[in-house]
């Protein structure tokens, strides 16, 4: 590959591709929250906090406000106890909550669901969250003023091919239609502007391949897949026609690299043909290394760096990793559950981070591209400093030579099998190889 980095030629603004989901956090110890401050995570969607029926006592709805029969408008029924503390600690380290009004999935639902079924009265849980928002935006009872911007109406509604079967929306598509509508009403109306409503948290365009023509996504389907496109034409349909407010529309991944920005693409023009071309879209859960065997490794971390540059350039406005939490699931590949310690894939985080300082992205051309690899400049507002970021989640070795123009390479970041952000000379002819799994910083002046 042969890199043309012009840091003069400014094409916009480095986008937050960094933010996580959940937040490395166990009982009360947020001892690891100053990881997310060092690598300038700046969200933290707040969605399965606390793992099980949010542990009891994070974020979801039912712990928050415990007695659905009290009155909403009474700060003693609410219980922002260990909710409170968790979203401190994050505002204090830098990083947003990004409030998702709901519940978390349960996964033995089979056994016995509990929390998951529609609001039985859909106007009081609007209530509620507003309630909430005032709590945390307004100082109500005895709250703060955080400026939370973004609050999103449940999550993954749409996996409900076959209600039952769903572990989060036991319900019909126009239940969740008409909450929605009733609950963004409400939050537009007690709070104006200052706040961006959105959802679903779509499941996502797993099948967007079979759908070219964005206008048949209606067509009844007759499987999962296809469901997701069936609820999301309903869902839009809906909020145009009642007018209800629509900031950005959510949606999820588990696909690998080329596959999840096809559908970023799917997603942009089925946003486009029903009229929603101002609405951003936001990816807020996502990995490409779900797999407890491989989440330690490089190759977790180049796949996730490579994933935030990748959409750096698609239309998705922020992403959230799907997760930062400190346990043993397969999705937590930031944190090793035993000793606490950073995995690699902390370290994409890490680079990411360093070019959002910059805050602006600059024009790379590539030539003779290797298939997989991504790249992306940025360059600090004045001028003076600014940073190449490589990522190679192949299993080849990918030698690039580097033409800088405006600023001189000065030193080399490197994150592979057997480095760990480990700084190196840049060498004098700008010949470098990216080594196999890697993320690769070149840093200039």
């Amino acid at each position: 590959m042969r890199i043309t980095a012009d840091f003069s030629d400014i094409t916009g603004a480095v986008k937050p591709m960094h933010g996580v989901g959940q937040a490395p956090f166990y009982c009360e110890d947020f001892s690891l929250l100053h990881y997310l401050r060092d690598a300038g995570v700046p969200f933290a969607r707040l969605h399965d906090v606390g793992n099980w029926l949010g542990g009891g006592l994070y974020v979801d709805i039912p712990n928050l406000f415990r007695d659905f029969d009290a009155d909403p408008n009474n700060p003693a029924a609410y219980d922002f106890a260990f909710t409170d503390r968790l979203l401190c600690q994050l505002v204090e380290n830098g990083v947003e909550p990004f409030f998702r009004l709901g519940v978390s999935i349960e996964n033995s639902h089979d056994l016995r669901a509990y929390r998951i079924f529609p609001p039985r009265d859909p106007e009081k849980w609007a209530a509620i969250c507003e309630g909430i928002v005032r709590h945390y935006n307004e100082g109500w009872a005895d709250g703060y003023r955080m400026g939370i911007r973004y609050w999103e109406i449940w999550n993954e509604p749409d996996d409900c091919f076959r209600p039952a079967e769903s572990p989060m929306w036991q319900g019909t598509r126009e239940e969740y239609y008409r909450l929605y509508e009733i609950t963004s009403k409400r939050l537009r109306a007690a709070f104006g502007n200052s706040i961006r409503i959105g959802g679903y948290a779509s499941c996502g365009f797993y099948a967007g391949d079979d759908y070219p023509d964005p206008a048949q996504i209606g067509q009844t389907p007759n499987d999962r897949m296809h469901f997701f496109f069936y609820f999301l034409d309903g869902f839009l349909r809906h909020v145009r026609d009642t007018g209800s407010p629509f900031d950005f529309f959510s949606w999820h991944t588990y696909a690998d690299v080329e596959t999840a920005c096809r559908h970023a693409n799917t997603c942009r023009a089925i946003l486009n043909a029903y009229g929603f071309a101002d609405v951003p879209d936001i990816l807020d859960e996502w990995n490409t290394c779900f797999d407890v065997r491989l989440r330690s490794s490089a190759m977790a971390a180049s796949r996730a760096l490579a994933m935030m540059l990748a959409m750096q350039d698609r239309s998705p406005s922020l992403l959230c990793y799907y997760d930062a939490r400190i346990g043993p699931s397969a999705y937590g590949g930031m944190f090793n559950p035993d000793t606490w310690e950073p995995y690699k894939t902390y370290e994409a985080f890490y680079a990411f981070g360093e070019a959002y300082r910059m805050g602006r992205q600059i024009a790379v051309r590539t030539e003779q591209k290797a298939d997989g690899v991504q790249v992306m400049g940025a360059v600090r507002g004045d001028g003076h400093a600014g940073l190449l970021l490589f990522a190679n989640p192949t299993a080849c070795a990918v030698p690039v030579t580097v033409d800088c123009r405006g600023l001189r390479p000065q030193s080399l970041v490197l994150t592979d099998d057997t480095h760990t952000r480990a700084a190196l000379p840049f060498p004098a002819d700008g010949a470098l190889v990216l080594p196999p799994y890697s993320c690769f910083c070149v840093r200039g002046e």
